[in-house]
């Protein structure tokens, strides 16, 4: 069985534009907008984990490693704040988080 490149990077960037029109089309509620931030850096790492082993360096699973420790640093630490939020106000609405800037 004869597995395209092609069929791999379908997959890749088929991930990254969902995540992409979840991040635009999803302006209300911000854990949408953590998952679809996620999903982008997961197509980003599949590829990645895909060239390394089609080219068979290990440079681009170690990249790769290292970007998902940071993606669930910033997962944990994005769900930390915005419970803390919940807790506080009682709800995550994006437009009631606005008004921290000011």
């Amino acid at each position: 069985m004869v597995i395209l490149i092609s069929n791999f990077l379908f997959v890749g960037f088929s991930l990254f534009f969902i995540g992409i029109f979840g991040f635009l089309c999803n302006r209300k509620n911000i854990l949408l907008l953590l998952l679809a931030l996620e999903l982008m850096l997961l197509s980003v790492n599949f590829n990645l984990v895909f060239f390394s082993v089609y080219i068979d360096d290990l440079f681009g699973q170690i990249f790769s490693l290292i970007v998902l420790t940071i993606a669930a640093a910033e997962s944990a630490l994005g769900l930390a704040i915005l419970i803390s939020y919940y807790r506080v106000r009682g709800g995550i609405a994006l437009d009631a988080v606005q008004l921290l800037r000011s």
